[in-house]
């Protein structure tokens, strides 16, 4: 499961009713229903499920999961490239040779690893 830094586990809970709202609001995420929960459980809760599905919270959880990853495949590759060009100037100005990529063609070089 997932844990917290200091040891703890993420707690997720579902509500719908008035006297769920104290478990809604301490849960490190609240879901309550749309359509038959009631508005204090809805404004308790963090996230609200409007087609009253369980299945609904199965398929957000998946595609966040997926949006997360891709952002941490990016952001490596970004780090990755960028520290590759940053070390080949770097290493090449402190040898005294010519640099091997000007500014043109590091700015160009950030604009297609942008696209990909």
């Amino acid at each position: 499961g997932v844990t917290r830094p200091d040891g703890g586990e993420v707690v997720g809970v579902t509500g719908d009713g008035t006297n769920d709202a104290p478990a809604l609001k301490a849960a490190d995420v609240g879901l309550s229903m749309g359509i038959t929960g009631t508005k204090v459980a809805q404004s308790a809760s963090d996230i609200v499920i409007l087609d009253d599905n369980f299945g609904s919270i199965v398929k957000a959880i998946s595609w966040g999961r997926a949006v997360y990853d891709n952002i941490r495949k990016f952001l490596q590759f970004q780090l990755t490239v960028n520290f590759v060009a940053l070390l080949t100037v770097f290493v090449s100005a402190v040898s005294g040779k010519e640099e091997p990529l000007n500014a043109v063609q590091l700015l160009w070089v950030n604009l297609v690893m942008d696209t990909l």
